[in-house]
């Protein structure tokens, strides 16, 4: 082999992986989905923002980072050495399966403390403060700041002694 061969050869370029490409189209086509169902709901009423618009915002956001996405793995693929946790994933889904489940029953804002106390205790090993305060801000405050400030209502609790308590 001559020095001239080994110079005119291109370097193997890394592809990403099908596990990756179908991710990356499986987002992109579940922020596509949600764009066209969002429009369906109404994106403005004359009282204000529709129940459309936030739907159609995060289908905005979820097109955009797939097609991000899809331009950083193609520019430079991530490794695919490492696995994905499987506990971890479990988890997730385990946990937001049971929040869906528990919205109606517990409301909002308890349902929510729970699952972000899970996820930011036991899961991430935060201190407890700083799990209480990330927990209430993102329950109660999300509660407070949609059925006041945004006018849009978040269920309540279908169990009359937390429903008299306000949650």
């Amino acid at each position: 082999m001559t020095t001239e061969s080994t110079m005119t050869q291109s370097p193997t370029r890394a592809r990403p992986a099908r596990s990756v490409l179908a991710g990356i189209a499986a987002f992109g086509a579940l922020g596509a989905y949600v764009l066209v169902s969002s429009v369906g709901l109404g994106l403005w009423t004359s009282l204000g923002p529709g129940p459309g618009l936030f739907p159609f915002a995060m289908g905005v956001v979820l097109a955009a980072m797939s097609v991000l996405w899809l331009l950083q793995e193609l520019k430079r693929p991530s490794t695919t050495g490492e696995g994905a946790d499987g506990g971890l994933v479990l988890a997730v889904v385990v946990s937001l399966l049971l929040l869906a489940a528990l919205l109606d029953l517990l409301g909002f804002q308890l349902s929510m403390f729970l699952f972000l106390m899970y996820h930011l205790k036991i899961r991430g090993k935060r201190s407890w403060l700083s799990s209480l305060l990330t927990a209430l801000a993102g329950s109660v405050g999300a509660f407070y700041a949609f059925n006041y400030g945004l006018n849009v209502a978040l269920p309540v609790s279908s169990i009359p002694v937390l429903n008299l308590i306000g949650l």
